[in-house]
C-alpha cells in the first residue's frame, strides 16, 4: 500500500505571546538549512495570558540549544532563579514542604536512597529527608550558585529554573525568531477556510485584506484555539472531575520582599496562591474553584495576602482543565492553551510547549510527514499531559487538611487508575514506579509523597544487608556535606547582583 507523504513548504503560527515566538524560534533554527518558510501573524490589539512566570528546568535546555547561556536569559527577562516550590498549608494548615529539582540522598548498592531513610526512620530517626537534598537546603537559606557541569557526588546534583518576565521572554524570542528570517504579520484572523474535499485548512483571512495559505498551520491563540476549535472542532476532554480549580485571578506587586529563589504555594480555603519573586516586581495569583468561593471573596483573598503595592487591578479568568482530543488534526498543531490547559501549580504551561515543539522537531527531519507521525504525535502529547495531569492530582488527593470543604471532597475523590496504581505501590513497597513520557522524575514524585504524609510500610529488603551504625554513620555523613556545601554558596541576590547587575536601589527607583 502507498504511504502518503505530505510536504511543507511552509509553516504559518497564529498567535504570538510566549507559545508563538517560542515556536517561530525554534523552528526557525530547526529549519534554517531546509526550503520551508515560516510566518507568525498576531494582533497587536489582542493580549496575551501571560501569567507564565514561573518555568522547570526544561526551559533552560530550550534555550542553549538555540545559542542562548542562563546568563542572557537571565539578564533579559528580569528573572531569579528557581530551586523548586515551596508548599505551604497543602499537608495541613501551618505545614510546609519543598519540592525541589534535585535529588535526594545517594544511592547505596543501587537501592534509592530514600528505602535507606525509611529504615532510620522506622528506627525513630527523626531526621527530615528534606535534610538529603542540596537544593532543599539551598533554597531554605536562600543560596544559589551555577551547577557544576562535572558533580563527584549525587549529594552534589541539583537543578534550577527561572522565575521570568513572560512578554521579556517572548520578546526575546521574537528578536531571535525575526533575525531568522521569521516573516511576521501583525493582523487579526477574520476568517479560517478549510478544504472542501479534505476538511484541513486551506487559508487565513486576515482584517487587513490579506489571504494567507500555509501547508503546515500551528495554533499558538491560547484558550480561543481559533484553528483547532473554532475552525477544525477537535473537541476537548475535560479534566474537571479530578482538577477542582477553574478560576484564577492574578496581581503583579512591586518588589519589597527578599528574592527567594524558589516559587512559594500557599493553600487557601478554596485553591491556592502563588509568589513568584522577579527582580523588577513579584507575580501573584490566586487559583480556585468557583464552586467553593465567589470571585469577590477569591480577590479579596489574594489582596489580604500578598506583599508590595499593586501595579494593576486584579485581572480574572476562566479555564476548563483538560485537553484537546488532538493535538495535530489535519494539517495543524496546537501549541500552549490552544492544546490544553493544567493549572499552572508545577509550573507545567511553558514546559508542555516546550514539549509540543520538541515532538514537532522530530517529526520534520525533513520537510514531509506523514499520518503515521501525526498518531505518534498524538498519542505521546496524550500520555505527556495525563502524566503532568496525575502528578498535579496527588497534591489535591493527599492533602490532609479538615479545615474546608473542598480539601475534604478531593481526599473523597476517585483518580484516574495509573494514579492509584502508584499511589499503593508506593505505600506498599516504597518502589516508585515510572511510565513513559512522564516530565517529573521520581525524587519529584518523592518529594510530593512524603512532603504530604504518604509513606511506604516497607523499604527495599536489602537494605537491612548494612549493619544500623554503619548506616547512621553514612547517613550523617551525607547531611554534613550537604550542610558544607550549602554554606560556601553565595545569597541568591548576591549572585545576581554579581551576574546580571541587580541591585536594590535601581529597583525601588
Amino acid at each position: 500500500m502507498e504511504v502518503t507523504t505530505t510536504p511543507i513548504k511552509s509553516v504559518v503560527i497564529v498567535g504570538g505571546g510566549t507559545a508563538g515566538w517560542m515556536t517561530a524560534a525554534a523552528l526557525s533554527h530547526h529549519f534554517r538549512q531546509m526550503p520551508v518558510s515560516i510566518t507568525l501573524v498576531e494582533s497587536s490589539q489582542l493580549g496575551t495570558i501571560g501569567v507564565g512566570e514561573a518555568t522547570i528546568p526544561t526551559l533552560r535546555r530550550f534555550y542553549q540549544r538555540l545559542g542562548l547561556t542562563d546568563i542572557d536569559v537571565l539578564k533579559a527577562t528580569n528573572a531569579t532563579c528557581k530551586l523548586g516550590i515551596e508548599f505551604k498549608n497543602w499537608r495541613t494548615p501551618g505545614s510546609s514542604f519543598i519540592h525541589p529539582f534535585g535529588l535526594f540522598g545517594q544511592q547505596i548498592n543501587q537501592i534509592p536512597f530514600h528505602h535507606y531513610w525509611q529504615k532510620l526512620r522506622q528506627l525513630g530517626d527523626p531526621t527530615d529527608l528534606a535534610d538529603y537534598s542540596l537544593g532543599i537546603n539551598l533554597a531554605r537559606h536562600n543560596k544559589f550558585c551555577l551547577t557544576n557541569p562535572n558533580p563527584t557526588s549525587e549529594l552534589h546534583i541539583f537543578d534550577w529554573a527561572l522565575h521570568f518576565d513572560a512578554s521579556l521572554f517572548a520578546e526575546l524570542m521574537r528578536n531571535y525568531a525575526l533575525a531568522q528570517g521569521v516573516a511576521h504579520i501583525d493582523a487579526k484572523i477574520e476568517q479560517v477556510q478549510l478544504q472542501p474535499q479534505t476538511g484541513a485548512i486551506e487559508l487565513l483571512q486576515l482584517d487587513n485584506q490579506q489571504q494567507l495559505t500555509g501547508d503546515l498551520f500551528i495554533d499558538c491563540s491560547g484558550f480561543k484555539a481559533l484553528l483547532m476549535e473554532d475552525a477544525l472542532q477537535t473537541g476537548y476532554e475535560d479534566w474537571s472531575q479530578w482538577l477542582f480549580c477553574d478560576k484564577a485571578v492574578a496581581l503583579q506587586t512591586t518588589q519589597e520582599g527578599s528574592l527567594n529563589p524558589r516559587t512559594v504555594s500557599t493553600a487557601h480555603q478554596a485553591g491556592w496562591q502563588r509568589t513568584i519573586p522577579l527582580q523588577h516586581r513579584q507575580g501573584n495569583g490566586h487559583v480556585y474553584c468557583s464552586r467553593y468561593i465567589s470571585d469577590d471573596e477569591a480577590t479579596a483573598t489574594l489582596l489580604q495576602n500578598v506583599s508590595g503595592t499593586p501595579l494593576h487591578q486584579p485581572r480574572q479568568f476562566s479555564f476548563v482543565p483538560g485537553r484537546r482530543k488532538k493535538a495535530w488534526n489535519k494539517n495543524c498543531i496546537a501549541v500552549g492553551l490552544s492544546s490544553g490547559f493544567l493549572e499552572p501549580l508545577e509550573s507545567t504551561s511553558i514546559a508542555l510547549v516546550e514539549t509540543a515543539i520538541e515532538k514537532i522537531i522530530l517529526s520534520f527531519p525533513t520537510p514531509h510527514y506523514r499520518q503515521q507521525q501525526v498518531d505518534r504525535f498524538n498519542e505521546v502529547t496524550m500520555l505527556e499531559y495525563e502524566r503532568v495531569r496525575d502528578f498535579i492530582i496527588l497534591h489535591y488527593k493527599a492533602n490532609q487538611r479538615t479545615d474546608s470543604q473542598m480539601w475534604l471532597d478531593c481526599q473523597q475523590m476517585a483518580v484516574p487508575e495509573l494514579l492509584a496504581e502508584k499511589i499503593r505501590i508506593f505505600k506498599s513497597s516504597g518502589e516508585i514506579v515510572r511510565y513513559p513520557w512522564e516530565i517529573f522524575g521520581a525524587d519529584s514524585w518523592l518529594a510530593v509523597f512524603n512532603g504530604l504524609g504518604v509513606l511506604p510500610e516497607r523499604y527495599h529488603p536489602k537494605v537491612d544487608q548494612i549493619p544500623v551504625a554503619q548506616l547512621q554513620q553514612q547517613l550523617a555523613s551525607m547531611r554534613q556535606q550537604i550542610s558544607s556545601l550549602v554554606q560556601a554558596v553565595p545569597e541568591h541576590e548576591q549572585f545576581l547582583t554579581r551576574f546580571c547587575g541587580f541591585s536594590r536601589e535601581k529597583v525601588s527607583a
